[in-house]
């Protein structure tokens, strides 16, 4: 009972369910485009400066064996947007663009099911956008399909998006969601069609997909893991300085950006807001406007982030429409309480008012409002924080493999 694992990029929760595979005995092969393990030739490419994004492609050094890469199209397409060659990254038509890099790993697995099926492998294990060529071989060979949709569907988000492009007209920049092609929409269709069992990290993304105009197979939701916990942390008393507030992620309206920025201005000095993200590729003058008003860092190493999550009172993650939100998970593993929207993991994740808080996603009053009651008692960010540890503890990332590896293994049993 065997399985091929594929994902482009990887990403935590991805290098979660591969070494999940690979602990409990069910992975066959992984296929990605750039991954590095101690010791590497890429591991020490790395720690060269313009090749240190290479770092982020790291995976379990049990994993090397059954690790298949395909890093041509991938590196080209890094280097491109280091250089700023936007033509060649165009999106869904340029030569190294991410899309071109997704259809080119899920042909290449797509090749390679014949003979995975000859080995005796039980099933295929692809992400969204990168499943449809090897679904569509796997049926020749009667392999299972998994599907996993990491953020919600994408009817739902046109629905919920559209009305951000009224109620926001100067932000519409912002939304790229828009672009995608008929046809690429039509391959995301395909993809659902195509799978035996759909796997989602959150409620939302699964209400999401009651948009879908068709039957689906069973969808299952199984939350991520959170960091590691490390240690315990102080929570100093606001007598005397600014409630040190934190956004971490792309700075799109997607994310609630506009509504952040609209209530953090009610506050003034009462607030110190620090922005960690990259802008849209099309200048916003709105938001360009927010920034110079409080400190904003485009980017930072995984590390650093988790080490300004832990010296920041709360992290408001304002989401309108988002599959999960890995932010939440790793400032709730600091220490640092979140206020974030039902349209986020926070329902799956966060007891509001033990834990941290939820608000109606798109709503300034309902963050000013959160935020008022923090300022007016203080000491509910420690005791929110300090709760927040303890749930992260409760769930690290390998049990989150766990449950996905069982409910795999239960599938392809017949039970």
């Amino acid at each position: 009972m065997k399985i091929v694992l594929s994902h482009p990029t990887g990403n935590a929760n991805v290098r979660a369910t591969a070494k999940g595979f690979f602990t409990n005995e069910i992975l066959d092969s992984f296929f990605t485009t750039i991954a590095t393990f101690p010791g590497s030739k890429l591991d020490f490419l790395s720690t060269i400066g313009p090749l240190s994004e290479f770092r982020r492609r790291s995976f379990d050094p049990s994993l090397s064996s059954l690790t298949k890469t395909s890093p041509l199209r991938e590196m080209f397409r890094l280097a491109a947007s280091k250089l700023g060659w936007s033509l060649f990254t165009k999106h869904e038509a340029g030569l190294f663009c991410i899309d071109k890099v997704y259809r080119g790993l899920d042909k290449r697995v797509a090749a390679t099911l014949k003979d995975a099926a000859h080995r005796g492998v039980s099933g295929v294990y692809a992400y969204e956008d990168a499943a449809y060529y090897t679904f569509k071989e796997a049926k020749r060979f009667n392999l299972q399909c998994f599907y996993d949709l990491p953020i919600g569907y994408w009817r739902s988000a046109r629905l919920i998006l559209e009305k951000e492009k009224q109620k926001w007209p100067d932000w519409i920049s912002t939304l790229t969601g828009f672009d995608d092609s008929e046809t690429k929409l039509a391959g995301k269709d395909n993809e659902l069609r195509l799978a035996d069992r759909i796997y989602v990290a959150s409620s939302f993304t699964a209400k999401t997909l009651k948009e879908y105009p068709g039957d689906l197979a069973l969808v299952e939701t199984i939350p991520y893991g959170f960091p590691q916990v490390e240690g315990t942390r102080d929570y100093p008393a606001l007598s005397k300085r600014a409630l040190k507030v934190l956004f971490v992620g792309g700075l799109s309206q997607r994310k609630g950006i506009a509504n952040l920025f609209a209530a953090i201005d009610k506050f003034k000095t009462r607030i110190e807001l620090t922005v960690v993200g990259h802008k849209p590729s099309i200048d916003c003058a709105p938001l360009n406007k927010a920034l110079s008003k409080h400190k904003w860092i485009p980017t930072l190493p995984h590390k650093e982030i988790l080490a300004l999550m832990r010296m920041s009172d709360v992290l408001v993650f304002p989401s309108l429409f988002e599959g999960f939100g890995l932010v939440i998970t790793e400032a709730m593993s600091q220490g640092t309480p979140v206020i974030t929207t039902e349209r986020t993991a926070g329902p799956d994740l966060i007891q509001h008012g033990e834990n941290g808080w939820l608000i109606e996603a798109g709503s300034t009053d309902a963050i000013s409002n959160q935020i008022d009651v923090l300022l007016s008692d203080p000491v509910l960010l420690s005791i929110a924080g300090k709760n927040a540890m303890v749930e992260a503890a409760s769930r690290p990332w390998n049990v989150y493999a766990q449950e996905l590896t069982a409910s795999i293994t239960k599938h392809l049993s017949g039970n």
